[in-house]
């Protein structure tokens, strides 16, 4: 039997590996890629009998993946919080789906276990702009707030490494973290122990400097949509970018548009904290894009749709 392991390489996907693992020490395949990289499931082969866990990954960008899989006689274990699409009935399927709002692939990952690794699904839900979900879900824990906070920034620190273009663009290529990560039951340990913590937590405030000295490039009442340069710390900094705007004003939208090297723009959308819906409405409405109710994006924006997309967004987010 085969064991492959497919994840999102943000906070969310590692720390849902990480529980599961804890729990079910076994020797994997692991496919993963940076935290734009959805189609991921298509990597992965696998034969009659073998075990696929898939964490994070949106079932509606990877259903002819999944129905291959199935095809093939392997087991699919399913955790996401994406908008799926039509979800399979089969008896080699097993879906843990939810796409509410507050909630995340590590929280419900949570569910399945019992709580038995819940302080990285606190982990995860504060790197995925969750906080209160985070601290209520933390409440059995009985945590201080210096901890919490601690838990904070490394679950944004975690989510700070999942985004770039390419593998170049992250300071560690998400499986690698995840293989530092393992040795680490307690999340307090590797804070304290883990070189790769202090290396991104560097890189994250270093990053941050900059993108919060960009001005808006539109601003109005129901949201604000930034605009970064076609360089690596915007790139990194994009989606943690969108998050701290979204804490800051929790009644708007934000935006984050950063200039691809190549051409376009990769879009971060953040729903406002208030509402948290509208962000996959979205993006949806785009050739690449896809996400869930508080936050979505779009893989490739090209420049011809950007009139398009601000006046989508300011649409949506007017009306909620």
């Amino acid at each position: 039997m085969h064991f492959i392991d497919v994840f999102n390489g943000d906070a969310d996907g590692i720390c849902a590996l990480h529980q599961l693992r804890l729990v079910d020490p076994v020797e994997t395949e692991l496919i993963t890629g940076p935290k734009r990289d959805i189609s991921l499931l298509g990597r992965a082969k696998a034969a009659a009998g073998d075990r696929v866990t898939v964490l994070d990954v949106a079932l509606s960008k990877n259903r002819e993946a999944l129905d291959q899989l199935l095809k093939a006689g392997a087991y699919v274990r399913y955790f996401d919080h994406h908008q799926p699409g039509d979800i399979p009935s089969h008896p080699n399927f097993e879906p843990h789906i939810d796409t509410d709002a507050n909630t995340c692939t590590s929280l419900l990952v949570n569910q399945s276990l019992q709580g038995k690794q819940l302080v990285w699904a606190v982990t995860a839900a504060f790197g995925d702009n969750l906080a209160d979900a985070a601290r209520k879900a933390a409440a059995p824990l009985n945590l201080s707030d210096s901890q919490l906070a601690q838990l904070k920034s490394l679950g944004e620190c975690l989510n700070y490494n999942g985004y770039g273009e390419t593998l170049d663009d992250l300071f560690y290529d998400p499986a690698d973290l995840y293989r530092q990560l393992r040795p680490f039951s307690n999340p307090f340990a590797f804070i304290a122990e883990s070189p790769a913590y202090q290396t991104l937590k560097t890189g994250y405030q270093s990053d941050m400097v900059r993108a919060v000295a960009v001005n808006a490039a539109e601003m109005r009442a129901a949201g604000r949509i930034f605009m970064l340069p076609a360089e690596k710390w915007a790139r990194r900094i994009s989606g943690v970018l969108g998050n701290q705007l979204a804490v800051d004003s929790p009644s708007q939208a934000h935006a984050v548009l950063t200039a691809k090297p190549s051409g376009g723009y990769v879009v971060s959308v953040r729903a406002p904290l208030e509402v948290r819906a509208g962000a996959d409405m979205l993006c949806s409405q785009f050739e690449t894009g896809g996400g869930r109710k508080g936050a979505a994006g779009i893989n490739h924006l090209p420049e011809s749709e950007i009139d398009r997309f601000v006046t989508a967004f300011y649409a949506v987010f007017t009306r909620s």
